[in-house]
């Protein structure tokens, strides 16, 4: 799937694409009271480009320059604007 073909909602199936932007992770607390670590980027294939959100692990496992693979990740919109994370039940990898 293309990032320019991502709409709202989960995605069956996977994305790829190289990572052109990464803020450092960083401490946030959730709704729940849960301290997470959260680093926002941005995600590029050949189509476009979509907001990438890494939490937990994920947050400091890659840089920019890096290929990523999301398996059934979550996109949704905040402000306007699109954006991908693995989600409770997807997941991403490093690619060649």
């Amino acid at each position: 799937m293309k990032i320019s073909e991502l709409k709202v909602g989960s995605v069956n199936g996977e994305v790829s694409g190289e990572i052109i932007d990464l803020e450092d992770a960083r401490d946030v607390i959730n709704k729940y009271g849960v301290k997470m670590k959260v680093a926002s980027g941005t995600l590029k294939d050949d189509s476009g480009n979509i907001k990438l959100t890494l939490w937990n692990d994920d947050a400091g496992k890659f840089k920019v320059g890096d290929k990523v693979k999301i398996t059934n990740g979550w996109v949704s919109e905040f402000k306007g604007t699109k954006q991908i994370s693995s989600g409770k039940m997807g997941k991403i990898e490093k690619i060649a």
